[in-house]
């Protein structure tokens, strides 16, 4: 065993006697040294269970798992993808200066320019009238059909920018195979004026591809065949698959397998997203991307602060056993970004075997949840203020607001300050006492304190500020994954239920077709058939 592991898990120990309300009064000048002021944000971690010395130590771990050999190989297209054998390219979507990465040799930007500046041609088309239906009407809504990556992050986004959307457009996301998803979708749309983005990289994912065969049914019910290359395009790379569900293949536009999933938002996928807000606005998102990836490759590891995230993940998960993790978005705005974030961190981080093939001994990935402030004030944070679980906490919160109403901002600041404060100090039964709180009331309204939490303030939120809170966010997946010898960029996890699924669709269509499954799936299928 490594050294600094020992180090750590015996300074987690030491760590568990202190108590952040005195470590604030013993160091008054604690903010001055956990924080990062950068652009437009400001970074404040002096509110976790850290000193000096977990900070120093947490740097060396970093250092001595070669982290800034990784970084180095990802943003120059290594394949740091073991198990897939892939480059891990988002980087690329959003390199604003345009300087060559070289995969085997080849420079890919070259293409991917290519692919931004069609979608440009096309959302200017769509937003400016130009780009007509099947009756020669304008567009008036987007659908986009998706799964996974290629719908939480145009659906996150859309919402998040909506103070930026053009009014000429109505945004719709489909995902889910129920078929609520779909119908309800499409009861405010119009066959005549709604245009359809079909987003399946392989276009063979089921859940897309059954919903996508039910939009074009809608369509070719009301208005014919002839009308699918008028109000449906694709994002993809399978072209013969396009051109036989009638999609014209000048309307594909395609993205590459060195992009995940859950990373592709930068790419065709976020092609809801330039239809929403413009392509100048989309360009901002990306230059917020890239500038955070700026910062993630050059800044020292004390003062980076995706590094600084990624290494209080591994602190917690790690070495002293939180298993749950929120994140906490005080504006509405952002009120996707928790969902948004499950994905990215879980589907990266939920790993039990390291890239040698070896099996993990330590936790990993932590459950991620969330949901904007204040409403999550009204559930769950009655758990993390006075539950039993470690769960530290990230708000997010922008210092002025997009409508100002009232005080209603001054308000939802008050709150995004108070609440990790009172994390932080809790509230002891002697400062109960001296209210004069009745004695058999006192054990009911003590709170602990000593509940972590860190708070990035944004100027305000906009494409490029967006941006660059993704990208943060992107990066502390990964510098945990690296620190735990994980592969953060393959999903095998999300596989096995889908082969099942194939096996039990012809089972709960043929009810004399043999059940060879355990006793409780059999009875569940039974039960199925029989209420059919």
């Amino acid at each position: 065993m490594k050294k600094i592991y020992t180090e750590l898990q015996n300074h987690a120990d030491e760590i568990k006697q202190s108590h952040l309300r005195d470590l604030f009064t013993e160091d008054p000048n604690r903010f001055n040294r956990f924080h990062v002021d950068w652009q437009e944000f400001l970074f404040d971690y002096s509110k976790n269970n850290i000193t000096d010395k977990t900070m120093a130590l947490l740097i060396r771990l970093a250092k001595e798992s070669g982290l800034k050999q990784v970084i180095h190989d990802m943003f120059t297209g290594k394949r740091i993808n073991t198990t897939e054998n892939r480059p891990v390219l988002h980087i690329a979507l959003r390199n604003r200066d345009n300087h060559p990465i070289l995969v085997d040799g080849k420079d890919v930007m070259p293409e991917i320019n290519t692919v931004l500046e069609k979608m440009h041609t096309f959302s200017d088309s769509v937003r400016n009238g130009k780009w007509l239906g099947a009756t020669g009407q304008r567009i008036t809504d987007v659908v986009n059909i998706g799964i996974g990556g290629s719908d939480l992050g145009p659906a996150m986004a859309v919402e998040a920018l909506k103070h930026y959307k053009t009014d000429a457009l109505n945004f719709h996301f489909v995902s889910n195979i129920d078929g609520t998803d779909m119908i309800e979708n499409l009861k405010t749309c119009h066959p005549e004026t709604t245009l359809f983005i079909i987003s399946s990289k392989t276009f063979t994912t089921l859940e897309t591809l059954t919903n996508a065969t039910t939009a074009r049914k809608w369509l070719v019910d009301s208005l014919g065949e002839n009308a699918v290359s008028k109000h449906f395009v694709a994002v993809s790379t399978n072209k013969m698959a396009v051109s036989e569900f009638g999609i014209n293949p000048d309307n594909m536009f395609v993205f590459w397998d060195f992009v995940g999933g859950r990373y592709s938002m930068w790419s065709a996928i976020g092609l809801s997203i330039m239809l929403a807000i413009g392509y100048d606005q989309f360009i901002e998102l990306l230059t917020g991307a890239y500038e955070m990836d700026r910062h993630f490759q050059t800044a020292p590891f004390d003062k980076n602060m995706p590094v600084i995230m990624g290494l209080l993940s591994v602190w917690y998960s790690t070495y002293l056993k939180a298993e749950g993790y929120a994140v906490l978005p005080y504006d509405q705005y952002l009120k996707r970004l928790p969902a948004y974030l499950q994905q990215l961190d879980m589907e990266s981080n939920g790993k039990s075997v390291k890239k040698d093939g070896t099996s993990v001994n330590y936790s990993t990935g932590a459950i991620l949840f969330g949901e904007p402030g204040t409403n999550g004030q009204h559930s769950f944070y009655q758990l993390i203020h006075q539950g039993t679980h470690l769960i530290p906490a990230d708000f997010i919160a922008p210092i002025h607001s997009l409508n100002e109403v009232g005080d209603h901002h001054t308000l939802l600041l008050a709150n995004f300050v108070a609440q990790t404060e009172a994390l932080m100090a809790g509230k002891t039964s002697e400062e109960l006492r001296a209210e004069g709180v009745s004695e058999n009331l006192i054990p009911f309204k003590t709170f602990s304190g000593n509940r972590p939490s860190t708070s990035i303030l944004i100027d305000r939120i906009t494409p490029k500020t967006l941006g660059s809170l993704i990208a943060l966010y992107e990066h502390k997946v990964f510098v945990s994954g690296i620190i735990w010898g994980i592969d953060s960029f393959d999903q095998w996890g999300v596989e096995l239920g889908k082969q099942l699924a194939k096996k039990v669709i012809p089972e709960l269509s043929d009810k004399n077709k043999e059940l060879r499954h355990d006793s409780s799936t059999n009875a569940i299928i039974q039960k199925i058939r029989n209420n059919q």
